[in-house]
């Protein structure tokens, strides 16, 4: 039978109409969501509301789209769960802009995700002047007769094969070009390197990339022979449009080719280079990448990676690299600013010839503009060749958003995970305008988010709760932003409305002795000196892009660990970033313990019981067990690690996955063990009538209750609750957990352990996923650490947060070049005086 629900909603006109959805801990949920709007999804950690958003909307989104594509990707729908849900009508197609790194790669750029760089290769390629790469002069046209000199000069008697280039890296079987060979009268050629009569040349596959080269003649440099060489020469410059490839034999049997081109040549050395073309500029492609450290910037260099040496980092062929425009060469553009180079595309077209300037014109349209959608999502402050992997969760989230606007997408249902994560409040406007924009484009824009300003600005807020896990689910209240704040029963209405607030400290922390350092010019800070006073919760503020990891992830942790380990300051060849002069203050302090939002895990069998620590005591509890003694089982057995007590079939992963090629892989539930992970075997292992599948399946609230009086568990859950985990499933995926949920599962087990004082605790945005509610909770755990004698440092945007430091450190004004400067330091109340900062008119207001 049906679970009863409450009644449906009055349906609202032109809507996505959602009922009976009861993914996770959602309870029969009946909402609706209006088309063409911006719809707000708020509500507690854990409430529901990637369950509503995500799991159920989003993914019947991608149910239905591979639902039409071919025959082989259909082979796999019934393999993936459909969500739990009665109904979903008016659904258009969906397409999820979330904090995941997705399919990015070292070899993803800021330029190349926003697909910037596949313009750039394209003017580069139509408009640049190459450069020799000998010696820097200007490549001009190469005759044959230079050709011919050049081929002459080599020392008598070298073999000399002459070929003409005819494909050059390109799919196909090529018949065409073996039968065209043939009618010029040859009879031999070289595939992808190995020589071959044309009647022996195999079948070539389809779907691999071939190079083939018709052989002209073989020949020995002698006198004599200038007359055949010219005649040959003319005949493959003929065939292979203006390239010739010369193999010659260097004497100890090996052969060398040199690649000659009508076209390419440098007057004042006399080298040649290919034909410039897009793919010569590509970092992905063996045309293009530099060969020392094939295309990724950095090369091994034992247990760290350095730049590479050839390239400094270009990633590109010195041909590629030589190639300029206005004397700029790609890898100094994408090595720009978005702002800076932003400037240079706009400029460009005055010193171009009338031909150049026409084919440039729509590419700089096309540049110019996702240059402006990205300048609109604050993150102009980024260089074009930044890699992805760098990039932050909110960051990469604001620049596929970007990159979605610059798309003109029309009729989609867009669903983004918390975008404003990383924004200076003053940004916020600008995300909010883009947001806009993409609703006004003819889309539908659905938000996770907890942020005040996006909430206010929606068309519609719906608010899940009450609470998280069990006691969440449900569809507290929905309608405009003042109908929701106007709603009693819907707690973030409470917060909006001002009834409950995150609680400002009266007094603060006196700021008496201090962890310094001096001269900090690491990335973009610019000679600051800055104190972190001990004894003290302490903020560090900003724009994104001002310098805060800089100095407190890239100065300040490297150079209090290096000093903790060998008692020193942090030395230059460390091998890292950190520039700076002196740090003192560190010998006060014992341990430096960094909480930051890296994954716990990069596999699905990694989860918050095995981070915690809190499994090895469970399983502790289960070993201890009459069966488990009697069947001879010991702790291992009850180890997803363990090849004896898992399920062989996932190995104890609880899925399976699917390659689905350009999507992402899938991962479907294990058909033999039910997504259990263990045998049946170590299944019938009872505790308290529980099995271990049956533990992981537990909330942290729910464990702890179920192993009260086992006091090293216990220990550890109760930490996790007092985090605000208590909704979070033991044996929840890492690959399901969002940065913010990481961080605090680190939190959590830092909390758990035995406190000696005189630790330094960093966080990077801990706030991240948490609704005002939660962060009162945060606080007062962050609070707890400091009045244990510790010292907490934490990067961070929300001001509720801010306001309850005992000490704040502000940079800015801007990001990036603009950036870098120390702009105040001192209580909230002295950072509140300042004139003409952006943090201080926010934190005034918070104060106020």
């Amino acid at each position: 039978m049906p679970k009863s629900r409450s009644a449906s909603p009055r349906r609202i006109p032109n809507s996505i109409r959602i009922r009976g959805a009861r993914v996770h801990n959602l309870q029969s949920v009946d909402v609706d969501i209006p088309r063409d709007a911006i719809t707000v999804i708020t509500g507690v950690s854990g409430s529901g509301k990637s369950s509503l958003a995500f799991d159920t909307l989003f993914a019947e989104g991608q149910r239905q789209y591979i639902d039409s594509l071919s025959a082989y990707a259909r082979q796999f729908l019934d393999s993936m769960p459909r969500p739990d849900v009665d109904l979903i009508d008016g659904l258009a197609p969906t397409m999820a802009i979330d904090q995941k790194p997705g399919s990015t790669s070292a070899r993803s750029t800021v330029a190349t995700v926003t697909e910037i760089y596949d313009y750039l290769r394209l003017l580069f390629s139509r408009v640049g002047l190459p450069h020799c790469g000998s010696c820097g002069a200007a490549i001009a046209r190469q005759s044959a007769d230079v050709i011919r000199d050049a081929l002459l000069s080599r020392p008598e008697g070298s073999k000399l094969v002459l070929m003409a280039p005819m494909v050059r890296g390109r799919k196909g079987a090529h018949r065409d070009v073996f039968e065209s060979i043939q009618v010029a009268g040859l009879v031999r050629a070289r595939v992808d390197g190995e020589m071959y009569l044309l009647d022996d040349v195999p079948e070539l596959a389809v779907r691999k990339n071939h190079t083939i080269e018709a052989v002209v003649d073989r020949l020995v440099v002698r006198d004599g022979v200038d007359s055949r060489l010219a005649d040959s020469l003319s005949l493959a410059l003929r065939l292979g449009k203006g390239l010739v490839t010369a193999a010659v034999e260097d004497g100890s049997g090996n052969w060398i080719d040199s690649i000659y081109n009508t076209a390419m040549a440098c007057i004042e050395c006399g080298a040649s280079v290919e034909e410039i073309e897009p793919r010569t500029f590509s970092f992905n492609s063996p045309y293009g990448a530099c060969p020392t450290c094939d295309g990724l910037g950095r090369v091994d260099s034992g247990d760290s990676k350095t730049i590479c040496p050839t390239c400094d980092g270009g990633r590109l062929r010195s041909e590629a690299m030589g190639v300029t425009i206005d004397g700029v060469s790609i890898t100094e553009l994408t090595a720009m600013n978005l702002t800076d180079a932003a400037t240079w595309i706009g400029a460009l077209g005055p010193s171009l010839s009338p031909l150049h300037r026409a084919v440039a014109k729509p590419i700089q349209s096309e540049v110019t503009k996702r240059l402006e959608f990205l300048d609109e999502v604050g993150v102009s402050y980024l260089t074009l060749d930044r890699s992805a992997e760098t990039l932050s969760g909110g960051e990469l989230q604001r620049v596929r958003l970007a990159t979605s606007i610059g798309s003109g997408l029309v009729g989609v249902c867009y669903i983004l995970d918390e975008p404003s994560i990383g924004l200076h409040p003053a940004d916020h406007d600008r995300l909010i305008r883009c947001l806009r924009r993409l609703q006004q484009n003819g889309n539908t824009v659905v938000v996770v988010e907890h942020d005040e300003a996006t909430m206010r600005a929606a068309d519609r807020v719906i608010d899940v709760g009450p609470g998280a896990g069990a006691q969440g689910g449900k569809i507290v209240a929905s309608g405009t932003p003042k109908r929701i704040q106007a709603n009693k029963r819907s707690l973030t209405g409470r917060y909006l409305s001002g009834v409950d607030a995150v609680p400002v400290p009266e007094t603060r922390r006196a700021a008496d002795r201090f962890l310094s350092l001096t001269d900090v010019n690491t990335h973009n800070l610019k000679n600051i000196t800055a104190r972190f006073p001990l004894g003290c919760l302490i903020g560090i503020s900003g724009v994104s892009g001002s310098g805060k990891s800089s100095l407190v992830v890239d100065t300040l942790l490297p150079a209090v660990e290096y000093q903790l380990a060998h008692g020193k300051r942090l030395p230059t060849t460390a091998g890292s970033v950190a520039q700076f002069g002196k740090l003192t203050g560190a010998a006060e302090l014992d341990k430096l313990v960094p909480i930051d939002q890296a994954p716990i895990g990069r596999s699905p069998r990694s989860c918050p019981a095995t981070y915690s620590g809190v499994w090895d005591e469970i399983r502790k509890v289960f070993a201890a067990t009459r069966e488990a003694k009697t069947r001879g089982f010991t702790t291992s057995r009850f180890s997803f690690n363990s090849a004896a007590g898992r399920c062989e079939l996932c190995k104890g992963h609880g899925v399976e996955r699917i390659s689905m090629n350009f999507l992402s892989d899938l991962f479907v539930t294990c058909p033999r063990c039910g997504g259990k992970r263990f045998n049946r075997q170590t299944l019938q292992v009872r505790f308290k009538g529980a099995n271990v599948a049956d533990v992981l399946a537990m909330t942290v609230d729910e464990a702890a209750a179920f192993f009260e009086n086992m006091p090293a568990a216990h220990r550890l859950l109760t930490s996790l609750q007092a985090v605000g985990l208590g909704y979070m499933h033991l044996g929840q995926s890492s690959t399901t957990l969002s940065g913010g949920e990481a961080q605090r599962i680190k939190l959590g087990t830092e909390l758990a352990r035995t406190s000696t004082g005189n630790t330094l605790y960093v966080l990077d945005e801990p706030t991240t996923g948490l609704h005002f509610d939660d962060v009162k909770r945060l606080v007062g755990v962050l609070q707890r650490l400091v009045d244990s004698g510790n010292t907490v440092v934490v990067i961070e945007h929300d001001f509720d947060l801010l306001a309850c430091c005992d000490w704040i450190l502000d940079l800015g004004p801007g990001g990036g070049i603009h950036g870098g400067r120390l702009m105040a330091e001192g209580t909230p109340e002295q950072i509140a005086e300042q004139t003409d900062n952006a943090t201080a008119r926010f934190l005034s207001k918070k104060l106020r």
